[in-house]
């Protein structure tokens, strides 16, 4: 069978024996009820959890609305005109309405990128700003250790309105829910004290049982209070097919349930070879966009098998921090090793790869030089077709194949060992 596979602004081909091809992972092909601007309508008339978000803020209230920034999928501009209404439903003045941009680690935006995010309607009706992590106010700190220091539109805020798409996430478990407060709009010293969980092996893909990460963020919102979420599920063309509104708990866990309905996939067995991609341009141009992808993989392949990745990465590394973790490091274990006593945002990524490496044997299919691709310890080939014919020879011709491509959405799911 011929498996296709975005690369860049094309694709990548793979000729696999049938015989051989165990699975090929997507969306489960779900009836959705409603889609876009009208799955936000119809989750702001039905909150899980909760009244309605026109009862719950009042008027005179200064309302922080947090969304996310340009780095994430999450068409705000078909979610937030609806909680506008809902708000101005309720008695709610637009001079009293802050849209906060949560950058995280991120940069800042222009003006006409937060007019892109948002449109134009929002942009001309309320006040829309970036989180500032130099000017936050310090509001606790969790039994873990994390300083709780929110951006100070939104600490300030006398409610607060939590929106982001729901998604895996390779060790908070899901996007969405409280993840809008923290990492959102808190400082990097805070985003660092949290994400340096991640080597806990509960802070995994698709996991809130004894997620510390995820419990630590939960515990940062105990400090801030989000009074209300609107969170929205997106298909593999990042389109809205799902939303849910109301509790930061009860409606997050909600829309995590529908998530995994669509992408969690059950295998029965690990494979010698996993073939997997990011699902072409926008989200392959660098590698530390495409690592998502590769993370997600890892569950779907054997100990000591191959995982074949496919990222045209024509940006490069995409972060500095990664890209001085990368290529300082002698051998992939001291990228383990130093995210354990020295976490960085931005290291992490490097680590999370070389945790990967632990088990399985990496190529890379990039438009990046062989020579450096080799320096950051994954295997260069030039098609993806080479790549699999490679491992093929390598494995022999009883070999399991198995395809992920969009490998940034889907989880596999194991056997239990």
């Amino acid at each position: 069978m011929k498996v296709e596979f975005g690369y860049g602004r094309s694709t990548q081909v793979v000729d696999i024996p049938d015989k051989n091809l165990d699975d090929i992972l997507l969306a489960t092909d779900i009836e959705h009820e409603r889609r876009g601007p009208d799955a936000v309508k119809y989750a702001l008339l039905n909150p899980i959890g909760s009244p309605r978000l026109k009862d719950l803020a009042k008027p005179g209230q200064k309302i922080a609305i947090i969304t996310s920034d340009i780095s994430r999928p999450l068409p705000s501009f078909d979610v937030i005109p609806s909680i506008l209404d809902e708000l101005y439903e309720g008695g709610c003045d637009p001079k009293d309405i802050k849209v906060v941009f949560a950058l995280g680690s991120h940069r800042c935006h222009t003006e006409e990128e937060k007019k892109k995010l948002v449109g134009e309607r929002v942009y001309s009706e309320v006040e829309c700003v970036d989180s500032d992590p130099n000017d936050c106010i310090h509001m606790g700190t969790t039994s873990r250790g994390t300083p709780v220091d929110i951006t100070r539109s939104v600490a300030e805020a006398d409610f607060r309105i939590g929106v982001g798409n729901i998604e895996f996430h390779y060790f908070a478990g899901y996007s969405g829910g409280a993840k809008a407060l923290m990492p959102g709009v808190s400082t990097p010293s805070a985003i660092q004290a949290n994400h340096s969980m991640m080597v806990d092996e509960k802070a995994c893909a698709g996991n809130l049982n004894g997620n510390p990460i995820r419990a630590d963020i939960e515990e940062s919102e105990t400090f801030c209070h989000l009074g209300f979420i609107v969170n929205p599920v997106l298909d593999e063309h990042k389109h809205i097919v799902y939303c849910v509104a109301g509790d930061v708990t009860e409606a997050h866990r909600a829309g995590c349930r529908y998530l995994d309905k669509m992408y969690r996939k059950p295998l029965k067995r690990r494979a010698d070879i996993v073939i997997v991609s990011q699902g072409g341009a926008p989200k392959d141009a660098n590698l530390y966009q495409t690592q998502k992808a590769l993370d997600n993989s890892k569950y779907a392949v054997r100990d000591g098998g191959t995982i074949i990745v496919i990222g045209a990465c024509n940006e490069g590394l995409g972060s500095a921090k990664f890209e001085e973790w990368l290529t300082t490091a002698n051998t992939s274990d001291e990228l383990i090793e130093r995210v354990g006593r020295d976490f960085q945002l931005g290291g992490h990524k490097a680590a999370a790869i070389a945790m990967v490496l632990k088990h399985a044997k990496i190529v890379l299919i990039s438009e990046m030089d062989d020579d450096f691709v080799r320096s950051i310890f994954l295997e260069p080939m030039h098609s993806a077709q080479e790549a699999f014919d490679e491992a093929y020879a390598r494995y022999g011709e009883d070999c399991s194949v198995i395809c992920m491509p969009f490998g940034g959405a889907t989880l596999p799911i194991p056997p239990q060992d």
